[in-house]
């Protein structure tokens, strides 16, 4: 089985550096004149997903915005999955999820073997009861092709206090969960399948990106405030392994399918510029 990395690699090559998420909150649910209700999360989602499923690289479900309607909404979650990896996108289900022990080979369970109905290419992850917490779904993952992005410097004010905190050898915690996610993509080609969380708007940090080798997840983009040309900033030498995220810029062109696709194609375009990509 061809691994994520691998996967991903051939995904942006073809199709561009770009994710979309589909974040379905209530607010842009009202913006496209729809009912905060479980009709109009299946309008939502299923629009996204004809509009951009089949162009682009990969798409991105915030998992909460599905989970609060309950077994419908969780339903419509599935349906989405299912849709947007037939249309030809990777899926990275955006979970954050983190536990210990059996507990957290469920989660892995739940979202990275291909016998369950919600089953996703990626998710995101939390570190902080440590990475090493995480090795079920590491382990998971590896076994079944699929990825994991661990939360590492993430644009949220609250975040820096713990994230940017100095351990017993000097390191910041964030760039200790960067060194562990590196050793686990060690020597992998083209890229490895544990990526990152970094905020586009973050700025100069001075942590060390450049030994990942693996994908770094930079949301953030656009109505959050970063521009592409901020990822520059952010991520110095480790540029070629960025995987540019936008949600509410995008978003906020429906429900006009043919102004969804124009929306992505203009992130998209100011990706390839940032990034170097031709």
């Amino acid at each position: 089985m061809e691994s994520f990395g691998v996967r991903l690699h051939r995904a942006v090559t073809e199709r561009g550096p770009l994710c979309v998420g589909i974040d379905p909150h209530p607010g842009l649910l009202a913006r496209w004149g729809l009912d905060d209700d479980v009709r109009g999360l299946e309008r939502f989602a299923r629009t996204v997903t004809e509009a951009l499923g089949d162009r682009v690289a990969v798409v991105k479900p915030q998992s909460a915005f599905f989970e609060r309607f309950g077994s419908k909404g969780t339903a419509i979650l599935e349906s989405t999955i299912r849709q947007l990896r037939e249309a030809g996108s990777l899926v990275l289900l955006d979970v954050k999820r983190g536990d210990i022990g059996s507990t957290v080979a469920a989660y892995a369970s739940a979202y990275l073997d291909p016998s369950s109905p919600i089953h996703v290419d990626a998710v995101t992850a939390s570190p902080y009861l440590g990475v090493g917490a995480l090795a079920p779904m590491f382990d998971l993952a590896a076994e079944h092709g699929g990825g994991v992005f661990v939360l590492a410097l993430t644009s949220n004010p609250e975040g820096a206090a713990v994230q940017r905190a100095r351990t017993a050898d000097g390191r910041t915690v964030a760039q200790t969960v960067i060194d562990e996610i590196s050793q686990l993509n060690a020597g992998a080609q083209p890229l490895g399948s544990f990526g990152l969380v970094v905020g586009a708007t973050i700025g100069d940090t001075g942590h060390d990106l450049s030994a990942v080798n693996g994908p770094l997840l930079a949301p953030g983009l656009g109505a959050q405030g970063a521009t592409a040309a901020d990822l520059r900033v952010v991520f110095g030498p480790a540029l070629s392994s960025v995987l540019p995220s936008y949600s509410r810029e995008v978003l906020g062109a429906g429900p006009d399918p043919e102004a969804l696709r124009a929306a992505a194609d203009r992130a998209l375009t100011d990706c390839r510029t940032a990034l170097g990509a031709h």
